[in-house]
């Protein structure tokens, strides 16, 4: 049985680092381009939309673009828009800021750092 155990958690620990995650500081910028497309149904770069606009996010203060009703989850949340931050954001915006008013998700962790490293390019 412990052997068993053993050879189980030794095919685990393989597999696992087998499975490469992307860091959000390593996407493709390019890439991240083609993706924000799907993003511009409410944001853009330059003005606020039905979302605040994106120029200059990274490193930005959430809750803080002028011109722009934030939710008050939003504003209330403390948040600076990191590249990690915005990994957790797009994987799931209401488990990082419940009551916020943004619910598109992006599953995929290497399309999540290409949108990242688009972001990043847009100061």
């Amino acid at each position: 049985m412990r052997l068993r155990l053993a050879a189980l958690a030794g095919a685990t620990t393989v597999l696992v680092a087998a499975t490469e995650i992307p860091s959000p500081s390593s996407g493709d910028a390019a890439n991240g381009a083609r993706l924000y497309q799907a993003c511009m149904g409410c944001h853009s770069i330059e003005e606020n939309d039905i979302g605040p606009s994106h120029r200059g996010v990274v490193g930005r203060s959430a809750g803080t673009v002028p011109g722009y009703a934030y939710s008050p989850a939003i504003k209330g949340s403390g948040l600076v828009w990191t590249p990690a931050n915005l990994d957790k954001w797009l994987t799931d915006p209401q488990v990082l800021v419940p009551g916020t008013k943004m619910y598109f998700s992006v599953s995929d962790p290497r399309e999540r750092a290409d949108i990242i490293a688009f972001l990043a390019s847009q100061k």
